[in-house]
This record gives C-alpha cells, sequence and structure tokens, in this order.
C-alpha cells in the first residue's frame, strides 16, 4: 500500500504541541542513538525498520523524516517519491552508508531537504533537524500569509446581487479609481461598513500599502489622539519613546476611522488641520510631519444630526462627505439574505468540518422575511450557531428558532417625568447583556451592536464618571 492510500486510509489525526520525527532505519544501534539524542533535545521519535513499517508511521502525521537510503523491502528513494507526493511540507533527511557525490545530487533533485552519510555526528544531524523545522514553519508561514492576501476584501467579494447593493459596489469601484482623499461610509450597525473601506482600498492604487483601522469610541480622546497622532519621548508621563501614530504608518495607504461620531470636538480640529494640510504633528512635538493617506470614516448616527446638536464640528463633517457611501440595511436588501445565508453556511461547514448541504426552504423564506435590526452581522451569527450545533445536512426552520417573532410586541418604552439619565441607562443595559452572556465582552457587545473594546471603554468610562462624581460630593 503506498503512502498516500495509507493517508487517505487514516481517519484520526492527532494534536502534538512537540515536533514528532520519524527515524526509518534498519540499523538498530543507528535507531537508538538518534531516538536518545533527539527526545534528549525535546522532539517526540517514532521509529521504523522497514518500509513497511515507514509508511504506517508516516501516514500517522510526523513532522520530518529521518530516512535511510536502502530498507530491507524498499529503496530509500521510492520511499522519498511517495512522501513528497502525499505531504510536500514533511521534510525528509536521508542517510546511507554509502556516500557520494551522485546520490547527494539525486536526494537533492528528489526533494530530499538533505544528505548525510554514515558515520554521522549526532549533533550534526540535531542542527540538520532544527534547520529543515525552522524551513518548513517559514514556507507555511510565507503560504498562509498569501492567502490571507488572496483573500483580501475586494469588491467582487461584497456578496449580493441586489440593487440597491450592486449600485453601492459601482460606486465604490469608482470612488476606489478617483484620487478623493476622504471617503465617509454611513449605514446601520453590522452593514459591514468596514468591509467597504477595505474593498475600497483593496481596488485603489493604494493597496500595495498599509490598510490601517481604528474604533474611535474604544479609547478616551487623549490615548486615541496619541494612537493617530503619534508622541514624542515625555510628552506626556508614560511617554518614555517616540510612537508613530497611524497616520504616519499608513503614509501612502489608507486608515479607516470606525465611528468617527464618537470623535471628541477637539480632536475632532485636529483631524480637520491634518486634512486639510496633509500635515499631523505628534503629541509633544514641534515639528510638522506629511503623510498622504485617504481617511475612510464610518458611522452609524446622523452626523448632519450630530452637527445641528453642536456634537459635530460641520466642517469636518462637509470635508469628509466630499464622497459617501451609504450601505442600505438587509432589510432592504431583497433576496441577499438567503444568498448570505449559503455563503456563511460554506465558510462555517469549512471552520467546524460540518456537512450540512442546504437550508430548507421554509428556513430560506423565514431568513428572508426576518427584518435583521443587527443586519449582516446578527445574519452571521445566526447561521454560525446554526451550523455549530446542526445535527444533519439540512438546516430547518428549528434550526433559526432564534428568529421566531415574539408572542408579544414589548411596550414602547417612555420617557419619566422627572427625565432619565443616559448614562446610567447604558450602563444598566451593558450589565444587563453582561449577566446575559456570563460576563463575556465579546458576546455581550454583539447584543448591542458593539464591538468587545467599545464594551470595556463604556464600563470604564462609567465607572470613571462615577468616581469623579464622589469625590466631588
Amino acid at each position: 500500500m503506498t503512502i498516500s492510500a495509507s493517508l487517505r486510509e487514516s481517519a484520526a489525526t492527532r494534536p502534538r504541541q512537540r515536533a514528532t520525527i520519524l527515524v526509518a532505519d534498519d540499523e538498530k544501534l543507528i535507531r537508538w542513538s538518534l531516538r536518545e539524542r533527539l527526545a534528549g533535545a525535546g522532539y517526540d521519535v517514532v521509529e521504523a525498520a522497514t518500509g513497511a513499517e515507514t509508511r504506517a508511521a508516516f501516514a500517522n502525521g510526523v513532522d520530518l523524516v529521518l530516512l535511510d537510503y536502502r530498507l530491507p523491502d524498499v529503496e530509500g528513494f521510492e520511499l522519498l517519491h511517495e512522501m513528497r507526493e502525499a505531504e510536500p511540507d514533511v521534510p525528509i533527511v536521508m542517510l546511507t552508508a554509502h556516500a557520494s557525490v551522485e546520490h547527494a545530487v539525486q536526494a537533492m533533485k528528489s526533494g530530499a531537504f538533505h544528505y548525510a552519510g554514515k558515520p554521522f555526528g549526532l549533533d550534526a544531524v540535531l542542527l540538520i533537524v532544527e534547520r529543515a523545522l525552522e524551513n518548513t514553519r517559514l514556507r507555511r508561514e510565507v503560504r498562509a500569509l498569501r492567502a490571507r492576501q488572496a483573500e483580501s476584501p475586494s469588491i467582487d467579494k461584497i456578496i449580493g446581487r441586489s440593487p440597491k447593493l450592486r449600485r453601492v459596489k459601482e460606486l465604490i469601484a469608482r470612488i476606489a479609481a478617483s484620487p478623493a482623499s476622504t471617503v465617509l461610509v454611513t449605514g446601520e450597525s453590522g452593514t459591514g461598513k468596514d468591509l467597504a473601506a477595505q474593498a475600497i482600498h483593496a481596488a485603489s492604487d493604494r493597496a500595495d500599502r498599509a490598510f490601517l483601522n481604528i474604533t474611535c469610541s474604544a479609547l478616551p480622546a487623549s490615548l486615541l489622539e496619541s494612537e493617530l497622532f503619534g508622541h514624542e519621548r515625555g510628552a506626556f508621563t508614560d511617554a518614555k519613546n517616540r510612537k508613530l501614530g497611524l497616520f504616519e504608518h499608513a503614509d501612502g495607504g489608507t486608515v479607516f476611522l470606525d465611528e468617527i461620531g464618537e470623535m471628541e470636538p477637539p480632536l475632532q480640529a485636529k483631524l480637520l488641520r491634518f486634512l486639510e494640510d496633509k500635515s499631523l504633528r505628534r503629541v509633544g512635538g514641534a515639528i510638522d510631519i506629511h503623510a498622504d493617506v485617504r481617511i475612510v470614516a464610518a458611522t452609524n448616527v446622523d452626523l448632519r444630526d450630530a452637527v445641528r446638536r453642536g456634537a459635530f464640528r460641520e466642517d469636518l463633517y462637509y470635508r469628509l462627505a466630499v464622497l459617501t457611501v451609504h450601505l442600505p440595511p438587509l432589510r432592504e436588501r431583497g433576496s441577499d439574505a438567503e444568498l448570505l445565508a449559503m455563503f456563511f453556511v460554506e465558510r462555517f461547514n469549512q471552520e467546524f468540518g460540518k456537512r450540512v448541504a442546504q437550508i430548507h426552504p421554509d428556513a430560506l423564506r423565514m431568513i428572508r422575511s426576518y427584518p435583521w435590526p443587527g443586519n449582516v452581522r446578527e445574519l452571521r451569527n445566526a447561521v454560525e450557531r446554526a451550523v455549530l450545533l446542526a445535527d444533519a445536512e439540512e438546516l430547518g426552520v428549528d434550526d433559526f428558532s432564534m428568529l421566531a417573532a415574539p408572542a408579544e410586541k414589548a411596550p414602547a418604552f417612555r420617557l419619566p417625568a422627572n427625565g432619565i439619565d443616559l448614562r446610567d441607562l447604558e450602563h444598566d443595559l451593558i450589565m444587563q447583556a453582561l449577566e446575559r452572556t456570563a460576563g463575556n465582552k465579546t458576546r455581550a457587545g454583539a447584543l448591542l451592536g458593539l464591538n468587545r473594546d467599545q464594551v470595556r471603554y463604556r464600563v470604564e468610562r462609567y465607572l470613571a464618571a462615577v468616581s469623579r462624581q464622589k469625590r466631588q460630593e
């Protein structure tokens, strides 16, 4: 039986914290000495004396092979070819008592990582093993990086075919190709504003430069200023070293400012100056620094209303809103909910090792008719839960029971006669969400349309306000 066939038959893989090395040699003393040296260096060692034993051990999963040139029942090069075909990432080191230039060349051409003639020094073999494993680790990291780059959001990867979304994608393509330095993305929470920002960057001539993002509500104003503009050493108590801000790091690229409506007025003024002059000054600095950055700002609040209330600078609003992309809520996108549901089913099938093949038509009708107040984010969470708990190849109505309409509509909230403290109300809602999710900030944030950092920041802000009030009393 070939190694490829054995690998297909091996149903289980065992998790390992340490690298496992297969020593395949027909000489017992050599296997023993290698095992002792490698085990002493922290590796797990599996031994094989024949080709059949080598195939079986390799099929169980190893990280490196020390392979004898000639085993009793098979030539080492035959095994080398089988192993390389089955698992090309596993490095193979050929060992032989018949060392020659021809054998070395043949081994390297056949895909061996290294070639060593007997007798060999155990320390030398250990060094080869370490180099081979490091080489494999780096190769896998590069492959993963390339895969992530290939999967970077682009316009075509914004899922949906409804007329409203098609118009949004056309607008994003035109904006990406333009020289505009500011873009405003609006829409309800969960509509994918961050994905739109990444798509603008990926489709632009800035795609080969940095894309950095920050949530404006996740940090206090002083820390947010430092994150965006950087600071000089000694600018404040903990500024022990100079720090470059996001705008400097993203020079030539894009910075995504999420929840821009939460930015404090003094920082809004500094941001406006940067947008006008393309120059910044680090906190505590005295030198203007030029940075060519496209700003994509996002908000789920009405900035025009915020301007009328004096909560947002009018001049900054008009500077940001030169080009505006509005993402429609999922309830206005027709059959996009069904398309997205199947997209997420495929994603979570891969992530959880499931085999969900379809969604029952009744469940699809439920998905399409549900208003999705949390938009795409809520849909993603619902499908994730359904796939994770699924025990069949079809998702039915029962798998989306969380979408069932409540038996009775909750009464509309009425403002008490004596008013209410909005900060207390916000804190009470966050505490209820944390209680419902057993203190899990990520899940609590999902219930409230916030991320984990936003939940933490709001709790800390409330506690700081309570502390100040007590000191004043």
